[in-house]
């Protein structure tokens, strides 16, 4: 079963306590989002592996260790944006996609209306960003999606989660690893996360 990890970092949970704050505004909320988002990837590529190359300095020869693995970030339209825009900073050769879903109000299904990735997707690590892991349904969905299209290497990034979330994704996709900046106690009748921090799609982009 693939790995939870939340993390721990005094500098994360400083900035998990202003995002939680109603009276955060947009501006700085968007920020706060991507430095999460950026910490994270710092925690999600640490087995990135290295290749040793030979550079050379003003002085001398250096023998260094470089990333040439591919790296894809793949947001979930359209609060995802928000994290992608951070890890890019740390990540700027990356690559970027989309993946656009909704949920179909008769089945409750979650339904693709757009999904534009790299042609390389299947030789690529792939960090599929969300900011709320809530029932899970989305990420589940954006997960399999993602396989359908030949990625083999997924990690699920994400600022908040959910125990219904979290076991929903463990159980459909074993070999994916989940990254959370908190781990919130349960979701609400609305399907939000309590104690959560409101639609993060909604505060990122001032829309509610």
């Amino acid at each position: 079963m693939g790995k939870l990890f939340i993390s721990e970092h005094p500098l994360i949970q400083n900035k998990i306590a202003l995002l939680r704050c109603k009276d955060t505004s947009t501006k700085e909320f968007k920020e706060l989002v991507g430095e999460v988002a950026l910490l994270l990837t710092y925690e999600a590529t640490r087995d990135l592996p290295l290749v040793e190359k030979e550079v050379e300095t003003p002085l001398a020869v250096a023998k260094c260790h470089v990333v040439e693995e591919p790296i894809t970030i793949v947001p979930i339209l359209r609060a995802g944006i928000g994290m992608a825009d951070g890890m890019q900073r740390l990540l700027p050769a990356a690559k970027v996609g989309h993946i656009g879903l909704y949920r179909d109000p008769e089945t409750l299904m979650p339904v693709e209306y757009y999904c534009k990735l790299p042609s390389d997707i299947a030789q690529s690590r792939v960090l599929l960003v969300d900011p709320m892991l809530a029932t899970g349904g989305t990420a589940e969905a954006a997960i399999s999606f993602l396989k359908e299209r030949g990625a083999k290497d997924i990690s699920l990034l994400c600022i908040l989660a959910a125990p219904d979330g979290v076991k929903l994704v463990q159980q459909s996709h074993p070999d994916v690893d989940i990254y959370t900046a908190a781990y919130d106690e349960k979701l609400n009748e609305e399907g939000y996360i309590v104690p959560g921090l409101g639609d993060a799609g909604d505060r990122v982009f001032g829309t509610k």
